[in-house]
């Protein structure tokens, strides 16, 4: 089966770039990030206004939700990064180009809403989660897969699904029904980007399947979700999982496992010997991902019976 080049890729999908951008306007719906901010309940900080200094007292979220809420949005945070990362992938020309500029858009509202949530309720430290947005935009951000088209949109189809979800039980697990309203309604926008990404493979698939094929295998195998690079990453999404907002068991069931379905990736027929053998991998990490949630469930029920017992 012939390879295609990187230029031939972009060229023979854009029309279903085209297509999937006209669908994807036709249906967005316009939202105001201001309207989900309870802004009566803001006051000043201190510093120049002379305001009240942030204590913990003041929030009224859990630690573990502030984790999340910190993490989602410093992960929020890093957009000019991975506007690069996409254009570099796509280029500038044509129905390619004018979706970078709407996504990119579409995603700067949520750290923008999130964080004037954030400070207005005073649900996190305003000072640490300056800091710590000054080092993680330092960092940026860089692909880990090969910086090109099929790999980039495979990560963006499992990431924005992976992205909605965790904005979606974070809300939920601050029991504050206007931060659950807010992260809901961000959530719709990532599901749409997921959408898009994900009928943009399915078409690169039928067009060049072990190309695509091969690109999928490299990203489920060492997906990273984009905020990994946060200071303390590893032992705030071990909380994270802990509280089931985010663990082993969603990520396989929830985000890779669906994905792989809508793409009927399992059917394709006419295969080559490379491209049989990146689906066996990818079947093969499937069950084993699918164990290795199930100890952590064990794990974790093991750890929720210890504490109740202390209690």
């Amino acid at each position: 089966m012939a390879q295609y080049t990187q230029k031939q890729l972009l060229h023979e999908l854009e029309p279903a770039v085209a297509k999937e951008l006209d669908r994807h306007i036709a249906v967005a719906k316009e939202w105001m990030p201001h309207e989900y901010i309870p802004w009566t309940e803001g006051s000043n900080f201190d510093g120049p206004l002379g305001g009240q200094a942030w204590d913990v007292g003041q929030s009224k979220v859990s630690e573990t939700a502030r984790t999340a809420l910190v993490v989602n949005l410093l992960t929020e945070d890093n957009l000019p990064s991975y506007h690069r990362e996409i254009y570099q992938s796509f280029g500038p020309d044509g129905a390619w180009g004018t979706w970078i500029g709407r996504w990119t858009a579409e995603e700067g509202r949520h750290g923008i809403a999130i964080r004037d949530y954030l400070l207005t309720t005073r649900a996190v430290d305003p000072v640490a989660l300056e800091r710590e947005r000054m080092i993680h935009m330092t960092q940026g951000f860089e692909s880990s897969y090969e910086l090109d088209m099929l790999h980039t949109v495979a990560y963006v189809s499992f990431q924005e699904l992976a992205t909605r979800i965790s904005h979606r039980n974070t809300g939920k697990f601050t029991e504050d029904p206007f931060c659950e309203q807010l992260l809901a309604r961000i959530s719709v926008d990532e599901n749409l980007h997921m959408v898009f990404y994900r009928n943009l493979l399915a078409q690169a698939l039928e067009l060049a399947p072990d190309q695509t094929i091969q690109a999928v295998w490299d990203v489920v195998e060492g997906f990273q979700m984009p905020g990994s690079t946060i200071e303390g990453f590893t032992r705030r999404s071990l909380q994270i999982a802990l509280a089931g907002i985010y663990d082993l068991r969603i990520h396989r069931d929830e985000v890779l496992n669906p994905v792989l379905k809508f793409w009927k990736l399992f059917d394709i027929e006419g295969l080559s010997a490379e491209g049989e053998q990146a689906r066996d991998k990818l079947a093969t990490f499937m069950d084993a991902l699918d164990k290795k949630a199930a100890r952590f469930e064990d794990k974790r029920e093991m750890i929720k019976t210890r504490q109740a017992s202390q209690a």
